[in-house]
């Protein structure tokens, strides 16, 4: 099932907590984040680099600014969003 997820090579994963009570429970820059996000991340994974920036005594710009490194490492990963052409020829 594709979940709505794109044209990606990144499996998706099955989550045991309702993502949206997770969700809801997150600060609100990460949300905002989160709703801006090239990737579908989960509000788990997000508020895991959010923690762990936080706990390096980091504040919110750059714990944010990890959560965009992790997203520009995992696109450059993700070789068919890469190599895919925009304008398939037939």
């Amino acid at each position: 099932m594709n979940q709505n997820l794109g044209d990606t090579g990144i499996r998706s994963k099955w989550r045991a907590a309702d993502p949206m009570q997770t969700y809801d429970a997150l600060p609100t820059p990460l949300r905002r984040w989160l709703s801006q996000a090239v990737l579908p991340w989960s509000p788990a994974s997000a508020r895991k680099i959010w923690t762990r920036a936080h706990a390096k005594g980091l504040g919110a710009d750059d714990a944010l600014a990890l959560l965009c490194r992790a997203e520009t490492n995992t696109l450059a990963r993700d070789k068919r969003a890469i190599c895919q052409p925009i304008h398939p020829t037939e």
